[in-house]
């Protein structure tokens, strides 16, 4: 006996409604109503943003762009008179905090500070002209700070990177020329002869070299 056809349809809808699903060729997932046609992904699943690729492995550190001279300058006690120095010095402070300016800082260790056959502040010059008492009272002061600046000046130079052998004047006004180089294994500043101990950090306005001596600044 022959269905009509809306009872074929009726039947056929429930044999759809019922089939296990078809198999279809790899690669390609059935489409529902609520599912838009799926494919499976090429190479290797990357994981969700929010989520370690190896939850081991601890995060990087964080870059050294932001972070400045002035950042570290305190940070080693074996030139912590050097940095006291600096931050007494308001034009120096502020180019060491400032990332758009760039500068190799030569620090003595607090051992050739100390050796020195004067205080960083005194001057012979000084000596000569007003005797004992030239640091005395608030033009004694002065005298002493320029002093001071004249001493931070003479160990800051206005570049980094610095390639060696390349000549330029510190910061001091009327500074001679210095430059570095590799002397039996060893970073040299010349004129000078001032071994570098170390480089202690680089950072993002410049670098900081630790020296086994001082320059002379007079």
């Amino acid at each position: 006996m022959k269905l009509s056809s809306l009872y074929f349809l009726q039947i056929l809808s429930a044999i759809v409604a019922s089939a296990e699903p078809v198999a279809l060729p790899y690669g390609i997932r059935l489409k529902t109503d609520s599912q838009q046609p799926l494919m499976d992904p090429v190479g290797p699943v990357v994981p969700p943003s929010h989520q370690p690729a190896d939850p081991e492995r601890p995060p990087p550190a964080p870059p050294q762009g932001g972070v400045l001279i002035s950042d570290i300058m305190g940070r080693d006690r074996s030139i912590n008179i050097f940095a006291g120095f600096t931050r007494d010095i308001a034009s120096i402070a502020s180019r060491l905090d400032d990332s758009s300016k760039n500068s190799t800082v030569l620090a003595p260790r607090n051992s050739a500070v100390e050796k020195l056959p004067r205080k960083p502040w005194e001057d012979p010059k000084d000596y000569d002209a007003l005797g004992a008492n030239a640091y005395e009272g608030e033009d004694g002061q002065d005298r002493a700070h320029r002093n001071i600046r004249r001493f931070v000046e003479a160990h800051v130079v206005p570049a980094s990177p610095w390639a060696e052998g390349e000549k330029i004047k510190t910061l001091l006004d009327g500074d001679r020329e210095i430059w570095w180089e590799i002397k039996d294994g060893v970073k040299v500043i010349q004129p000078d002869g001032i071994e570098v101990d170390s480089i202690a950090s680089r950072v993002g306005n410049g670098e900081l070299w630790i020296l086994t001596g001082v320059r002379n600044y007079a």
